[in-house]
């Protein structure tokens, strides 16, 4: 580094020699903050950009179906060989009404499908409201209307959160009728439906998830499951129905 010498004269007649250097400690501790300040400065005046939130990669498997046929139960359809059918044991700490409730699981989703399945005219166990707004155990009968308005009740139990509520009506090759349902938005199940023949027998579905509602991570799967759903559906038999 050149340094730049001058002299200049003092009161006892000596010359003394001065220096100029700049103080290499000050700039090395005001440089950094100074080109901080522009950066903060630059970035304040400039438009907002927003980032697009991104999801985990989520591999589907190849659609393959098989036959679900119990002995003894009233009803059969095909569903993915990727999932699996256990009895369900536990209806909200509650004994299922009969043994043809089953689940239908997506472990590699974290999903299920609950089936709970009523004969039309048979006995089953009801919460009633009582007068001091408590709910009672009481046993009743499966009356059909009764059946289809608890169901869309069930689904428009989701109002608070969906963002819309789609019903349409089935109608499959096999002769089964009901109703689907699709909820939008965040709600815990987005899709329901329900099957009947109208005098023996009533199955209600519900697609469920064990992790937090989002529609927008969920919905690749939802909609794959779906095209499940809809086989689910078109391949259903009832086994008892005259």
């Amino acid at each position: 580094m050149q340094r730049n010498i001058t002299t200049k004269k003092v009161n006892n007649g000596h010359s003394k020699k001065s220096s100029t250097i700049p103080n290499e400690k000050f700039l090395i501790f005001t440089l950094p903050l100074v080109i901080a300040c522009v950066l903060i400065f630059v970035s304040c005046n400039s438009p907002y950009v927003s980032k697009k939130r991104g999801y985990f990669n989520i591999e589907l498997p190849q659609r393959k179906y098989q036959l679900f046929n119990e002995p003894g139960f009233p009803y059969s359809f095909e569903y993915p060989v990727y999932a699996t059918i256990v009895q369900d044991t536990t209806y909200f700490d509650n004994n299922p009404e009969n043994a043809y409730w089953r689940n239908i699981d997506f472990p590699q989703f974290n999903s299920r499908i609950f089936l709970s399945y009523k004969v039309i005219g048979g006995k089953a166990l009801y919460k009633i409201k009582q007068a001091n707004a408590v709910y009672k155990d009481s046993m009743g009968i499966n009356q059909f209307d009764k059946m289809v308005a608890d169901a869309f009740t069930l689904t428009n139990k989701n109002d608070a959160i969906a963002t819309s509520i789609k019903d349409s009506l089935i109608k499959t090759p096999n002769g089964i009728t009901g109703v689907f349902f699709k909820v939008g938005g965040n709600a815990a199940t987005a899709k329901q439906f329900f099957l009947t023949d109208s005098v023996h027998n009533f199955i209600r579905g519900a697609l469920y998830f064990d992790v937090t509602p989002n529609a927008d991570s969920l919905k690749p799967v939802q909609d794959f499951l779906q095209a499940d759903m809809d086989h689910i559906i078109n391949t259903f038999k009832w086994k008892n129905s005259q």
